[in-house]
């Protein structure tokens, strides 16, 4: 409980979605929710938890905790079986209260002024406001690279047509801006990066804070789940589509075609120090002045 001696901290109008599945850890799901909340300059109204199918007896004493001595309403949403986080995050977005949405993973930390710095973007009229994110393999305390994306609108559409300008993670969004492009869409592992797209092409205003706001746990394996001929198909495809819609040019949609289904075929090692390279810092004339 609150103590009552302490000032209020104040709340805006916004949701947090949360979801989480079997594989979560109990652990890493309590330091999300309380670095998303409980730590926060500025609240969400709500937090809404999608339980994409069954849990463990622990993670599920856990949310039952969560839901109990949360400073803020918490609605929990539990779906039968696990559909995967397309479907998830479809499912938790119809259960929003809120007009905006902030995005967290179930084993991430925000730093505490993470919302407080994208609400007053979101309050000057932008769709989607990502931030930065810092990379740590098991301590959070320890950074293992930095994600720093592009800013502005200009920057943001030209990294685009080669990579996801948008760290999924730390994404602030309206729901109207969604619904205008019919929300998350299955795409194999690259929802989030179809989902940016998608939304720039519509004429949405979106924009990025260069500053790492969000620690992102990048947990072991994470690298091969990146890479494979299933991995390379999902980015062909990617880039098909992309062509169609007119966002890259033929030039464009080969070297990209060529260029990233290389990088997807890769070792998981060679992947790692090519990633944590080229785009763990931000891809050249993509940092914020």
């Amino acid at each position: 409980m609150p103590n009552p001696a302490e000032p209020a901290v104040p709340t805006a109008d916004f949701s947090l979605l949360l979801p989480v599945y079997a594989g979560d850890d109990a652990g890493f799901l309590r330091l999300a929710f309380e670095s998303s909340v409980d730590r926060q300059t500025l609240r969400p109204a709500e937090a809404v938890i999608v339980e994409d199918g069954p849990v463990s007896p622990e993670l599920a004493r856990e949310l039952d905790r969560i839901e109990s001595a949360s400073p803020i309403p918490v609605v929990r949403v539990r779906l039968p079986e696990n559909r995967g986080l397309t479907a998830a995050l479809n499912r938790g977005l119809e259960a929003c209260a809120q007009p905006v949405v902030a995005r967290m993973d179930a084993d991430d930390v925000s730093e505490p002024e993470r919302f407080a710095r994208q609400w007053a973007l979101i309050e000057e009229g932008y769709d989607l406001v990502g931030t930065g994110m810092a990379e740590f393999e098991s301590d959070p305390g320890e950074t293992a690279a930095v994600r720093t994306p592009p800013v502005g609108a200009e920057r943001i559409r030209a990294h685009a047509r080669t990579h996801n300008p948008f760290n999924h993670p730390t994404m602030m969004y309206r729901i109207a801006a969604l619904d205008r492009i019919g929300r998350y869409e299955p795409f194999g592992k690259m929802e989030d990066y179809w989902l940016g797209i998608r939304l720039i092409d519509s004429g949405a205003r979106v924009e990025n804070l260069p500053e790492p706001l969000l620690r992102y746990r990048v947990g072991a394996g994470a690298f091969a789940r990146r890479g494979g001929w299933t991995e390379a198909r999902t980015e062909w495809r990617l880039q098909g589509e992309l062509r169609r819609m007119g966002f890259i040019t033929r030039t464009e949609y080969a070297r990209n075609v060529v260029m990233k289904g290389v990088y997807r075929l890769l070792p998981a090692g060679l992947k790692r120090v090519l990633f944590r390279g080229l785009v763990s810092r931000g891809l050249p004339g993509d940092r914020a002045e």
